[in-house]
């Protein structure tokens, strides 16, 4: 497994320029930093047992703290340094060129609300806990973050719907919902996991088939986002997935996807 290189300089974003924003940290209420504390207090117990190391690593990593909501420059002042990656605040769900640019540019799309006390459990929609807790302390890990800037770059590329439904499959099965094994536990490193007590309790619990990761399984694998899940995917080490993507690339040049 090689790495790639780092750009010196970031490119200029096109397709998600009109969905940039600036988080407004003042606005957020008393209220606000309450519900963030009770969220963390829900899963942190049980992260720090069955969470993988590498996202127990970058959560010291990019300073989260458990009282108070991230201030995203923070977050980035301490990730970009490290993999490159950096948290830009946009207005909320994004089309897909717009998110995969985005991805290619190091720049992880992260919405700045927040859900409400009577929805601490689910929330249809990404929030800041799901985006920053969920997904970027993983950012902090120089294999993840390869393989998260090369999807985003081969889904960029690509126009074929059906192509793009497929390789969404991989990021379903890694980004938001990947298992990796660490020594003889299966631990958690997907935001969809890390952020859902009920998602990563279904695991915990056994109540979910696990199956070595397959990228030809993952890929004919489909995607339901209105149960627990039944099956999901290990990695032995995150190079699987690193490698996986650029198996996919390929197959996709070759239309064999």
């Amino acid at each position: 497994m090689k790495t790639e290189v780092l750009s010196a300089a970031q490119p200029v974003l096109v397709a998600a320029a009109p969905y940039l924003i600036e988080q407004d940290y003042s606005a957020y209420t008393d209220e606000h930093h309450a519900v963030w504390a009770e969220l963390v207090r829900r899963v942190l117990p049980e992260l720090e047992k069955h969470a993988a190391q590498e996202y127990l690593d970058g959560f010291e990593i990019i300073g989260l703290q458990r009282d108070r909501l991230p201030k995203l420059v923070d977050v980035s002042a301490r990730l970009a340094p490290r993999t490159g990656w950096n948290s830009t605040a946009v207005s909320g769900f994004l089309p897909a060129p717009a998110f995969f640019e985005m991805l290619a540019a190091r720049r992880f799309p992260t919405t700045t609300w927040l859900r409400s006390r009577d929805s601490l459990e689910y929330t249809p929609q990404p929030d800041i806990f799901h985006d920053v807790f969920g997904h970027v302390p993983m950012h902090a890990h120089k294999v993840f973050a390869d393989f998260l800037e090369h999807y985003g770059r081969v889904c960029a590329s690509i126009e074929d719907a059906a192509v793009l439904e497929r390789l969404g499959r991989l990021f379903w099965y890694t980004v938001e919902f990947g298992l990796i094994r660490q020594g003889s536990e299966i631990k958690v490193y997907g935001s969809g996991l890390i952020s859902s007590h009920g998602e990563c309790k279904n695991v915990i619990d056994g109540h979910c088939a696990i199956h070595d990761f397959s990228l030809d399984e993952v890929l004919q694998t489909s995607v339901k986002v209105d149960e627990l899940h039944k099956l999901l995917f290990a990695v032995q080490s995150f190079d699987e997935i690193y490698d996986a993507m650029h198996e996919a690339e390929r197959r996709a040049k070759r239309g064999t996807l």
